[in-house]
């Protein structure tokens, strides 16, 4: 199962050298060490093994290379050795010797001598079951290095070499007999030619790179496989470089643990507005829940679309963890009160992780959809606009701007959902099964035991628990197990939640319940990110069943637990709590299915047992440790005997510990299966197996004695004896999981290496960064596709999850994928792409890091305690993987069988702080976990040359594992600390400064450095020397890899202990007694090592180290310290010569200009103060100002000193400024000291005067020019043009970004101007009679004007550079797909989650594209309408935009005091106590001649040559204040009063009286004039107070402006050049010199030769010509001839003039944040400024801008109700049950619901008609350019005053059914966005619902644009099934008038005078039948019963007939007789 190469010796090799070979095969290489000065031949002899887990093919390769090492350049290829390894694979072992080949396939006279050893597993290789390895007995006996390694590590005699596997290994001499079989030459028919690389591998792109190298170079390049120099890692600077031997591990320098501390957070949530809310005609309030605190808006009435604007604030300050879980909680409930709790209409759910996790930590103006809780199948109830932010201590957040927000929010496009939620998510069931648990700890104690005992009588277990789960706000628990360690629950908790979730983590813990108070036994979190994917392949959230375990306080129980926070999940976990096994499912759920339970309650019930081996097969496993070292031991801990204790999970634990499971009880009572039993292969002693199952676990070391190192620390004696632990456990065999995990650990780690390489490349300006980045890649690809290969095995193993195995795809497609795209990046990486690659590849070191992170656990962590005096000190955790075993070297844990150094931690919150910095106790221990059968190998690891001593002796014992080690082979060395400098140190005094001295621990020894006063950046130049130190172990392993050294940096302290200042690490170079001392290793370069304070870095350390051995000849056999002659440092010796830079003489010119802001000193305050710089030992002060309050600046401007420097500019020491106050008596006070970290950034490096371009420059220039204007424009040579003419003669041509429907790429196109005309005559047809909007008029404009079309700019560029920025994400990743699939960029199919997720948006319908298109397109006519001229509006500072204006004058703060050690102490800020005013010039002596011979040079200022005066300036500043945006409250309501107060020296300026009331953002359109005299008065604050009526007002937030920098910069932020120039209207020149005269200053300043103003509108500056118009127009429109246009063009292209280079400070507008010294780090609000300043002895400027904020105009909306028709009938008629309605209209505008107006009652409608002929009168106040209507009343009768709001211009109108006795009846309602609205229908046939459901589709109106409007609109509602229906019409008309119009032309409410409405013709059907009983009656019985009357009429009449005739009948007969008778 493996393939070893042993490699013996390369001979015939030309010259001395370095060499070093390389060996490959299968992609994996190993390099030999390096063998140094070698002559002709060079003796490798080392070995490697390659575990393989398939069969050799006789096809397959092995390649050697041999190179000649270089330490500084790139390794030159010697040779190349390649064979097939047929003849290896039939016969299994091997000698060879051949020669090489040269890159031109050409056979060289070296020689290589190689012997290779096949072996297999009976000739087949099936998938790894890793039981191979126990000894087989029945091997050949020659069968080499087995036999050896296997005998000497499971003896007990002493080892020797061992080989360990996948390792290189030395000296196999014991193994060379069984490898003699063949002499040289056999396989000379095999040898191979050259390779010809794949094509892609050397693109002509890549040619530049290839030209830069030397020859070799390029010839390995081009080879391909050969040793590409960009595979080369250079050696790295950080704290420990790479490991040779492997033997041991890297350190981790980080010690403090971050994950509990509480920090401060802020959550701000704007509640903007809600729509479609589903209800009749309600009352909402909206309730903001964020945990436990709730924050209610107002109520608005009677609307279904409230518009709020309210702002809430909430503070925390608890641990992320803590906050990240915290649940946001949206709800809009339906009429609250005082006296009911309303009812709830929809909430909306999500965690403060997911805001935090959004860009800029922010949802911004997002729709939030709201669904009932209790009603699942209900659907959205509404939805909710708002935003969203949460900030941490430090984030910065852009608000996007708010100005002239437009209503056109399409909400589907605008959901509050992260990327990548789908818009419409459905309801789910989250099942949480919960089976049992095991290993809970005792949770009484043994008092409260016995007392239980004496009552109850027996012991029973002491816990009673349950399992309570929380998930997205809601919780559910389990029942509770009564008294039982080990408790059975098979439950499960349902949830039913939105899926997907926006809440990332379920948070499972196991209580005690207990009677008075329940208590966490452990938690632990579930993220579903981690068990589900949600790409295109993915699957739903899953996970087990398995098993989780948890982490919390220490075992031993008290009643009062000081770590309960470990188990609640705050910090790391110091101890096994328990394990529980849960399984996750989720279905989603059909909400259309009838048995659906409609509420989202937490459901609990029971669920089936599972059988026990469903989570994998129990394996019995065996974990080892040996103690090579205890040192670094607090002496707090004090000198009793101290001991280690060992565990994993409960084995080991002394307190409550187990031996073995009951269930493996059992099982081995049952015996083994015949599967088992096959697998296992026979130990090498036969009663091995019994043997092993009386072995004892041995979990402790024994106790010890310290011994005292030094005052700080002790140690432990171990010397030669090493205590050694062991314990078995059995676990459930998960390994492949820890496997899977531990391959992609490892290619991160590679990758994290590599990526720290080039960076630090790059940082240091070293050559050929893209060579580092294109060999990292290289790395990742073949470390992917190696996962791929590995992962995929085991995988019918037992326990395998469905987790498990849709992790494996999903990982197996990723990291193929990743594999691509590396290969495709490093094709595109060059010199100049580095740093965007560098990028794009740290996205893969995130994404490889969260799918390392297994989620599904298996073996628990392994936990090392410190146990002095039976109390349990410190403690270091162990992730089980790092230290698991395997035979394939990627999935072997980083950590398994090596000596790995751990720093013992203080646990839980006694870690936080100092105290958690303090090293508690440094080990180096030696850990190996793996099967009990594989365990032959779990010494391989360590140090070589000692013995074993067992715990009993006998025969039959030699498995068992030593109970320590004794170390017969010691090593004597000298340990050489070479300690220059270090910088930027923490302040730990209180004058800011420290008195640092270093502390060097080597083994057990520690020295210190001399102890410097009073300096941050110490050069301590000192070299310590370690004598006799002793090392345990074989001299060449010590050699290539020594123990690590600590180095502790301290501050001295006159009284009490040295405080901790920062620690670093680091590893000596070893030289051997027989090795020569000389390049290129020694002696040994300084390097910079990062000096680490807990998790944050503390400054840096220059240092070298060296470890040289002590051979037989002792010390005098050492080479000698050359040590400097001039020393004066006594005793203490300084650095060597050959390690101490190289120094040059370099002159340091200092620029005192002053010093500024300077606090008092001991309560006094600084009157005469002094600056002393001082650099390398050397010096120079400045002047004493005389009189600080007087003036601050300094008199003599200049002073320099002479210093020797490092020539490598990296070595450079700091720069000391101190200031001191020069006090009465000769005495001197610090006040405050900053060190300069770097000069880099002052050092002058002279102009080339060779690469004066300007010439080509000019070319370009010209046919850029050409392109842009149309044409050639013929001119003098190195002449270049500026056109800037309004309108060239050519035509014009503008770019569109239009959005293709069918796709999403975005698609540039040029349009014409013909094109637009066509495209706006078909908007108008399409919109119908669309009315143009007329060009503005001059006098209609002002300031505001001006700044809402900025910022509607500002908004197009920052849409424009999104949608570049998408575009060239999305060609990227085109190109990365398309190399990757060779096809083409268009029809590449998409890779990589990129692709997903823009895939995504493919999903859009056509019609929002189309939306998209139509929106741009009217940006751009808009643009073309209007043209008004333009500000800058910056939503930054300007100090950001313009370098903090340090052009040549800088600002150094000045720190005094202790920095804080907790996150709630000092801020850098506070510990400010002044700035100091220069600058600095660092050069080499001497300068270049043509430097000083300038015309105007002047010897007195050196190098600052043409600064200013500095003395003391008259300025009228004028500061405008424009509005505060997102102030935080500052009163109980959620809102503030705010109001500003300006600040400049003792100028004070209160703007009290003019409060905005209860408003957070406040328009102020304010200016202030203060005059001020510079330097005095120089520092602005400009503060934003609270107003309050009781008590001190208090400060929301203020921020600081530096004048003076502003006022002397050459940007000249004084006053802002304006776009244009113009000298009257809303643009006119403000300052008071004119372009012509600025650019004549500027000119002569700079010394350019011009301006030279010709005809034809040309102005000449240097060489280059600006072309402009000439004409201005005064107020009567009389038109000038004016130079002006001309020079302010020049001005807006300064920063082009050579020479110049300053872009000059535009017209601005400026955003600063406001900050409260109270919450330091927190933004409280933003403000919108800009501070112009004039001299005074300048010509005065003229008034301020009028910037007041625009009045809001008054206007009168008349609105006519004129019919209604189809509205739905209400009510049953009395009697007959007749349908009817008595209609009557409402109607308000929005804002103004007390204000709403009725018509009368149209009684009885049976049709739905209603005439009413009825006016409203509506009238409001409107600001036009925001498009908002001004309300401004009182909140309440308790309020002091009225409080403004701004709401959108809608109207409601409303049609209700009117009743007698019961409330009225709502019916419908339509509002009306009064900016763009619907047209009305012309007749109530075509007026359809479609005119509310399709708005956005329809052609739509303004009225303050149309004035009079009239139609029909519909009246809609919702049904029960919650859909739109039409529920009437309504026709009205809209009349808007100016307050004015509406004077001149009144008119009356409802139909009154003046211009009365006639009354309407109502028909008949509505009279009352009180008023005409018989008519109603007609109406009542005729109607309905027409037939039936008339039936019932004729039957009436036919019976009267027939009685009258019967009647009559009798008379007739009678008279007829009567007559008959006559």
């Amino acid at each position: 199962m493996a393939l070893i190469v042993h490699l013996r010796t390369v001979t015939d090799l030309r010259g001395k050298g370095d060499r070093i070979a390389k060996v490959a095969f299968r992609g994996l290489s190993f390099y030999t060490r390096v063998l140094e000065n070698c002559e002709d031949e060079a003796r490798f002899n080392e070995s490697f093994r390659w575990p393989i887990a398939s069969n050799v093919d006789g096809n397959e390769m092995l390649e050697i290379q041999v190179f000649n090492y270089s330490k500084v350049f790139t390794n030159r290829l010697i040779g190349t050795f390649r064979m097939v390894l047929q003849k290896v694979v039939e016969e299994g072992q091997l000698e060879v010797s051949d020669t090489l080949i040269d890159d031109n396939n050409s056979a060289i006279r070296t020689c290589v001598s190689i012997e290779i050893k096949y072996q297999a597993m009976d000739g087949t290789v099936g998938a790894w079951n890793d039981n191979e390895f126990l000894d087989d007995s029945n091997r050949s006996e020659n069968d080499g290095a087995f036999q050896f390694e296997t005998d000497s590590l499971l003896s007990g005699h002493s080892q020797g070499s061992g080989v360990s596997p996948g390792r290189s290994h030395q000296s196999l001499q014991s193994a060379e007999r069984s490898f003699r079989k063949t002499g040289k030459g056999v396989f000379s028919a095999m040898k191979l030619g050259k390779i010809r690389p794949p094509k892609e591998d050397h693109k002509g792109k890549d040619e530049p790179a290839i030209l830069e190298t030397e020859d070799l170079d390029r010839k390995a390049m081009r080879l391909g496989g050969g040793l590409d120099p960009d595979t080369i890692s250079l050696a790295s600077v950080t704290a420990v470089t790479t490991n040779v031997s492997n033997k041991r591990s890297k350190p981790d320098i980080k010690m403090e643990p971050s994950a509990g501390r509480p920090m401060d957070y802020q959550v701000s949530i704007t509640i903007i507005e809600a729509r479609q809310l589903v209800g009749l005609n309600m009352d909402p309030v909206v309730c903001v829940e964020i945990g436990d605190e709730k924050k209610y808006t107002s109520m608005k009435e009677s609307t279904n679309c409230p518009y709020y604007n309210e702002y809430f604030v909430f503070d925390f300050h608890v641990p992320p963890d803590v906050m990240f879980d915290k649940i946001i909680k949206l709800s809009v409930i339906h009429s609250k009160n005082l006296l009911r709790s309303g009812t709830l209409v929809g909430t909306f759910k999500l965690d403060v992780g997911t805001v935090y996790s959004q860009q800029e930590h922010q949802f911004y103006h997002k729709w939030a959809i709201l669904s009932d809780p209790d009603d699942i199948t209900a659907g959205v109830k509404g939805y909710l606009k708002c935003d969203i932010a949460v900030v941490g201590k430090g984030d910065n957040i852009k608000t996007p701007h708010k100005a002239n927000e437009t209503d056109e929010d399409d909400i589907e496009g605008n959901l509050l959902l992260p990327e990548g939620v789908p818009s419409e998510r459905q309801w789910a069931r989250f099942y949480v099964k919960i089976y049992r648990a095991e290993g809970l700890p005792k949770m009484n104690t043994s008092l409260m035991a016995n007392v239980k005992k004496a009552f109850i009588g027996e012991n029973k277990d002491l816990v009673d628990p349950y399992v309570q789960v929380l998930f997205a706000g809601q919780k559910g628990k389990t029942s509770v197990q009564k008294s039982s360690y080990e408790p059975i629950w098979n439950e499960q908790i349902i949830f039913t939640e939105m899926f997907p979730p926006l809440c990332k983590r379920m948070k499972i813990q196991i209580r005690d319940s207990d009677k008075v108070n329940d208590v966490a036994i452990g938690t632990h979190f579930i993220d579903l990110r981690k068990i589900a994917n949600d790409g295109d392949k993915g699957f739903l959230p899953t996970l087990g069943p398995a098993w989780v375990n948890m982490y919390g306080s220490t075992r031993n129980y008290t009643l009062m637990d000081e770590h309960q926070d470990l188990n609640e999940g705050l910090g790391e976990g110091v101890s096994f709590r328990a394990r529980l096994l849960i399984s996750i499912a989720v279905e989603i759920l059909d909400t259309t299915s009838t048995e659906i339970m409609n509420s989202t309650d937490v459901q609990t019930e029971g669920i089936q047992n599972i059988s026990e081996n469903v989570t994998g097969k129990i394996e019995e496993f065996f974990l080892f440790g040996a103690f090579l070292e205890a040192t670094m031991i607090d002496r707090k801990i004090g000198d009793k005997p101290i001991t280690f204790e060992v565990t994993i999970g409960n084995y080991g634990n002394q307190i409550d510990g187990v031996n073995k499971p009951a269930m493996h009880k059992k099982k081995k009572e049952g015996g083994e299966s015949d599967e088992e039993e096959s697998e296992l292969i026979q130990n090498s002693s036969e009663d091995e197996t019994e043997d092993d199952g009386d072995m004892v676990s041995v979990s402790s070391t024994p106790p010890m004695k310290p011994v005292i190192t030094d005052r700080n620390y002790f140690h432990l004696p171990y010397f030669e004896k090493k205590p050694c632990t062991y314990i078995k456990s059995w676990w459930q065999d998960q390994r492949r999981r820890l496997y899977n995990a531990n391959i992609m650990d490892k290619i991160a780690d590679k990758l994290e290496e590599g990526l720290n390489d080039v960076q630090e490349i790059i940082k240091t300006e070293k050559a050929y960064p893209e060579r580092r980045l294109r060999g990292v890649l290289e790395e990742l690809g073949s470390g992917c596709s190696r996962f791929v290969t590995l992962a995929d095995k085991d995988q019918n193993q037992a326990g395998r999850t469905r987790l498990d195995r849709e992790r494996l795809k999903f990982c197996m497609r990723e990291l193929e994928n990743m594999s691509q795209q590396a290969k495709t990046i490093r094709s595109q990486v060059k010199k100049n792409t580095v740093k965007d690659k560098l990028k794009l590849v740290q996205n893969f070191l995130q994404k490889l890091r969260f799918l390392a992170e297994e989620p599904q656990h298996s073996i628990p962590e392994v936990f090392i305690w410190m146990i002095s005096n039976n109390k349990r000190i410190a403690y270091a955790r162990i992730p089980s993987k790092d230290i698991l075993y395997s035979i394939v070297d990627e999935e072997m844990g980083k950590e398994c069988g090596k000596v790995k150094t751990v720093f013992l931690k203080l646990p839980g919150k006694k870690g936080f702080g100092p105290a958690g910095w303090t090293v508690q106790a440094k080990m180096e221990i030696y850990l190996w976990l793996g099967l009990n059968k594989q365990r032959k190998d779990f010494l391989s690891g360590l140090p070589n040359g000692f013995e074993e001593n067992k715990a009993l002796k006998g025969p039959g014992l030699q498995s068992f594992p030593p109970i320590s080690l004794t170390y017969t082979m010691k090593q004597i060395f000298q340990l050489r600390v070479h300690m220059y400098q270090a910088r930027s140190l923490f302040a730990a005094d209180s004058s800011g400064l420290s008195d640092p001295f270093a502390r060097v621990f080597f083994s057990t020894h520690s020295q210190c450095t001399e102890v410097l006063n009073e300096t941050l950046c110490p050069t301590w130049d000192q070299l310590l020397v370690f004598d006799h130190v002793e090392l345990y172990g074989e001299a060449s392993e010590l050699r290539d890899d020594p123990p690590i050294i600590v180095i502790e940096i301290y501050d001295q302290d006159t009284v009490g202990k040295a405080e901790f200042i920062g620690r670093t690490f680091a590893k000596p170079i070893t030289k051997m007694s027989d090795e020569h001392y000389g390049p290129p290793r020694f002696p040994p370069q300084l390097e910079y090592y990062q000096i680490y304070r807990g998790n944050c870095t503390a400054g840096d350390l220059l240092a070298a180290f060296e470890l040289l051995q002590i051979g037989p000849g002792g010390k005098a056999e050492l080479p000698p310290i050359d040590v400097p002659t001039d020393s004066e440092k006594g005793p203490i010796l300084p650095v060597p010569m050959g390690v101490r830079p190289v120094l040059s003489k370099y002159r340091i010119e200092v620029l005192f200009w002053g010093l500024r802001d300077l606090k008092r000193v001991n309560l006094a305050q600084v009157d005469r103060p002094r600056v002393d710089i001082e650099c390398a030992g050397k010096g120079v002060q400045s002047a004493v100002i005389q009189n600080y309050k007087k003036n601050p600046n300094f008199s003599t401007l200049v002073k320099w000193f002479e210093v020797d420097l490092p020539e490598n500019e990296l070595l450079h020491p700091p720069l000391n400024i101190r200031v001191v106050d020069c006090r009465a008596f000769g005495r001197y006070t610090l006040v405050g000291s900053h060190a300069v970290g770097s000069l880099r950034k002052f050092i002058y490096r002279a102009p080339d005067r060779n690469a004066n371009n300007w010439a080509t420059a000019a070319k370009l220039m010209n046919g850029y020019m050409a392109l842009t204007n149309g044409g050639p424009y013929s001119r003098h040579t190195g002449e270049i043009v500026v056109n800037m003419e309004p309108e060239p003669p050519v035509k014009k041509m503008e770019t569109v970004v239009k959005l293709d429907a069918t796709s999403d790429a975005v698609v540039k196109v040029d349009v014409s101007e013909e094109d637009k005309e066509k495209e706006k005559k078909k908007k108008k047809k399409k919109g119908g009679e669309e009315i143009e909007e007329e060009e503005p008029d001059e006098s209609m404009l002002d300031w505001w004007s001006k700044y809402f079309a900025s910022i509607e700019t500002l908004k197009e560029q920052l849409r424009a550079q999104e949608a570049a920025a998408a575009e060239a994400e999305e060609k990227e990743d085109m190109e990365i797909a398309a190399e990757g699939a060779d096809v083409k960029p268009d029809e590449s199919p998409m890779k990589g989650t990129k692709g997903k997720e823009k895939g995504k948006e493919k999903t859009k319908a056509p019609k929002e594209d189309k939306k998209k298109k139509n929106q741009m397109t009217e940006v751009m006519d808009k643009k073309n309408k209007q043209k008004i001229d333009e500000l800058q509006v910056y939503n930054k500072e300007l100090e950001n935009e313009y370098d903090n204006f340090e052009d040549w004058l800088h600002t150094f703060n000045l720190y005094r005091g202790k920095i804080g050690d907790d996150d709630d102490s000092v801020t850098e800020d506070e510990r400010i106590v002044g700035r100091y005013k220069g600058s600095l010039c660092v050069y080499k002596m001497p300068l270049p001649e043509d430097v000083t011979k300038e015309a105007s040079f002047d010897p007195n200022f050196g190098m600052f040559q043409g600064i200013p005066n500095n003395d003391p300036v008259n300025v009228l500043v004028r500061v405008y204040v424009v509005r505060a945006t997102d102030l935080h409250p500052a009163d109980i309501n959620g809102k503030a009063d705010p109001y500003v107060v300006i600040k400049l020296g003792k100028t004070e300026i209160k703007d009290k009286e003019n409060y905005i009331s209860k408003q957070l953002n406040p328009v102020f359109g304010k200016s202030f004039d203060i005059e001020a005299t510079f330097p005095m008065e120089s520092m602005l604050t400009v503060a934003v107070f609270d107003w309050d009526l009781v008590g001190t007002d208090d400060l929301i937030g203020e921020t600081k402006i530096d004048l003076e920098n502003r006022y002397y910069s050459k940007h000249r932020a004084t006053c802002g050049i304006s776009q244009s120039y113009a000298i009257h209207g809303y643009n006119a020149w403000r300052d008071p010199m004119k372009p012509t005269q600025i650019l004549t200053k500027l000119c002569k300043e700079a010394k350019v030769d011009g301006p030279h103003f010709g005809p034809g509108g040309r102005v000449k500056v240097a060489n280059r010509v600006f072309l402009g118009p000439t004409e201005i127009e005064d107020e009567n429109g009389l038109k000038k001839q004016t130079d002006e246009h001309l020079a302010l063009t020049v001005l807006h292209h300064w920063e082009e003039i050579p020479h110049a280079c300053y872009k000059l400070v535009p017209e601005h507008v400026e955003t600063r944040p406001l900050l409260n010294p109270d919450k330091p780090g927190i933004e409280q609000g933003r403000i919108e400024m800009w501070v112009d300043m004039f001299p005074m002895d300048m010509p005065a400027p003229g008034p301020a801008i009028d910037i007041s904020p625009r009045k809001p105009k008054n206007y009168e909306l008349r609105v006519i109700i004129w019919n209604t028709d189809e509205v739905i009938l209400e009510d049953d008629a009395f009697m007959t049950g007749e349908k009817m309605s008595d209609i009557y209209v409402r109607g308000w505008l929005k804002g103004q619901q007390e204000d709403k107006q009725d018509t009368d009652v149209h009684y009885h409608s049976l049709t739905g008609e209603g005439n009413f002929n009825w006016r409203f009168i509506f009238p409001f106040d409107y600001l036009v350019a925001e498009e908002k209507i001004v309300i401004s009343k009182k909140e309440s009768m308790f309020s002091w005053d009225e409080t403004e709001y701004k709401i959108p211009a809608r109207l409601t109108l409303q049609v209700w059914d009117a009743d007698h006795f019961s409330a009225d009846d709502f019916l419908g309602a339509i509002e009306l966005d009064l900016n763009r609205f619907p047209r009305g229908a012309k007749t109530a046939k075509q007026c359809s619902i479609d005119m509310v459901v399709n708005e956005q589709e329809l052609p739509t109106v303004s009225i303050f644009k149309q004035k009079r409007v009239k139609g029909w609109w519909p009246f809609v509602a919702r049904n029960e099934n919650d859909e739109m229906e039409l529920t009437g019409k309504v026709e009205a008309e809209l009349h808007l008038l100016t307050a004015e119009e509406a004077e001149k032309s009144p008119a009356g409410l409802a139909r009154n005078e003046p211009d009365p409405l006639e009354k309407p013709n109502r028909p008949n059907t509505s009279l009352s039948w009180m008023m005409n009983p018989l008519r109603f009656a007609w109406i009542l019985i005729w109607r309905n019963y027409k037939w039936p009357c008339l039936g019932f009429l004729a039957l009436l009449m036919f019976l009267l007939f027939i009685g009258l005739f019967i009647y009559s009948l009798p008379g007739v007969f009678s008279e007829k007789m009567v007559d008959a008778g006559r």
